[in-house]
């Protein structure tokens, strides 16, 4: 399907334009600044380190995480650069600070088979897994949160 294609039905069946194209934009940006900023003044960036989110959350903060789960796993899927865990859970932290629900961002490792360890990254917003799925049920064992900062209020 050529561009033409792609951009309307984008147009005409994207429900959520705006969530889309914003995710879009941050997935970018975080993955340029993961491969050009210096790693130890990143983690600074990302939120209130060592601190969770509350777990009372409205429906309609629920149904916004859904929208931005969408959102962010259809984009990050399709993107040119590499946008694994770790951006689609900075992306969803955005999206979701610039709505004011608060959410944690946790950094996890655990050993796979060939005795190496893998890293992975995960965001929960109340009771509800955003990006990431849940990394505990996974096996992975939890070195860092962040809590969200948030950029305003509705």
């Amino acid at each position: 399907m050529g561009i033409i294609g792609r951009g309307y039905r984008f147009l005409r069946y994207n429900e959520h334009k705006s969530v889309t194209l914003k995710a879009w934009g941050l997935s970018a940006y975080y993955r340029f600044q993961m491969l050009y900023e210096d790693t130890r003044k990143l983690n600074k960036k990302w939120g209130i380190e060592g601190e969770e989110s509350a777990e009372d959350v409205s429906m309609d903060e629920y149904r916004y995480c859904k929208k931005v789960s969408y959102a962010v796993n259809q984009v990050c899927s399709k993107t040119k650069w590499e946008s694994k865990c770790l951006v689609r859970a900075l992306t969803a932290q955005k999206l979701l600070a610039e709505k004011g629900i608060e959410s944690t961002m946790y950094l996890g490792v655990k050993e796979d088979g060939n005795h190496k360890m893998v890293a992975h990254s995960w965001i929960r917003v109340g009771r509800v897994f955003v990006t990431g799925g849940n990394g505990v049920a996974d096996g992975y064992a939890v070195v860092d949160k962040f809590r969200s900062r948030i950029s305003k209020k509705r």
